[in-house]
């Protein structure tokens, strides 16, 4: 099959293309760069440096294409909050301009990247994806209201359209950028540097983490299971893990004793989240395969900042 993904050079983009392109596949890649390492992606993959809301590039990508997975997007939280507009214009009107040209081209299947943020404080753990959402930052809006421009264009120009919807997916690649890193390349890299974690709120908060080859496996399987056009899908471990537990984790895999600090006047952020998998099971045949455990170890020592921490 021929692919494009969009925001492909990322972090999840990236395992997916050189997945694809492992067996096989044609994959082309449009990134613009800000957040994504092109010199990442297998040999094979077609990649091109372009911004999403270029029509005219991705008439010309879309040629033939198959599939569309669609990864390109903002995706910090609490820098959603400072900058709502940028968010508005690259997740929102970004995925707006991909739909009219995927319409035009007569693309048979996109696949939207959502995310578990969406559903914001929720009383009924696990999630299911009939709940009512509840978003909580303008970048859980920004995922919403693209949710809903790929389904609706995608029903009225007839292509089957399908939102995964993303939890806390971790692993090997994952950037760590100086404001408001990942919890988890963050915690391992503080801890193999003998640094300190800092805990927001209690700790007692809890997050479904989810290995990113797991993500992958859903994602590909997405890309060809039948019976699934307008399916809202998440994508999740289904296990539950507080932020005192992962730190328990962290250090037990690396070995080092990092100082907690904890900071209990910072709020950390919705209470429980945890994803109910039983739909992304049926119609996907998906079963994660790697705990939390071992996909800290895989991290620690795959992820070539970790690997250097660690010396």
């Amino acid at each position: 099959m021929k692919y494009l993904i969009t925001g492909g050079a990322g972090f999840i983009g990236t395992a997916l293309s050189n997945r694809l392109t492992s067996q096989g596949h044609h994959v082309l890649v449009l990134d613009d760069c800000s957040a994504g390492d092109p010199a990442a992606l297998h040999q094979d993959v077609k990649f091109t440096k372009g911004n999403i809301s270029d029509k005219t590039l991705l008439w010309t990508l879309l040629q033939d294409v198959d599939c569309v997975f669609h990864l390109a997007a903002r995706v910090s939280v609490p820098e959603s909050t400072l900058f709502p507009s940028a968010y508005n214009h690259v997740n929102v009107s970004g995925t707006v301009t991909l739909m009219e040209a995927v319409r035009d081209t007569r693309i048979k299947r996109i696949l939207f990247a959502s995310s578990g943020a969406i559903y914001g404080d929720q009383t009924q753990i696990p999630y299911q994806e009939t709940l009512e959402v509840k978003p909580r930052s303008p970048y859980a809006v920004s995922k919403l209201a693209a949710e809903h421009y790929v389904r609706t264009i995608g029903m009225q120009a007839g292509i089957e359209a399908v939102c995964l919807r993303i939890f806390n997916a971790y692993g090997p690649g994952q950037r760590i950028p100086l404001s408001h890193p990942p919890i988890i390349p963050n915690f391992l890299k503080h801890a193999l540097t003998n640094g300190s974690v800092v805990i927001h709120g209690n700790g007692t908060q809890t997050r479904d983490y989810i290995y990113v080859d797991d993500v992958v496996n859903a994602m590909v399987s997405a890309s060809t299971a039948a019976g699934i056009d307008q399916e809202v899908i998440n994508i999740g471990s289904g296990v539950e893990t507080s932020i005192i537990e992962l730190v328990r984790l962290v250090r037990l895999v690396t070995g080092r004793k990092p100082e907690e600090i904890i900071n209990p006047h910072k709020s950390g952020g919705t209470e429980r989240m945890c994803a109910d998998i039983t739909k992304a099971c049926e119609k996907l045949n998906f079963l994660p395969m790697v705990p939390l455990e071992t996909g800290l170890r895989l991290t620690m020592e795959k992820d070539p900042l970790l690997k250097t921490a660690r010396s």
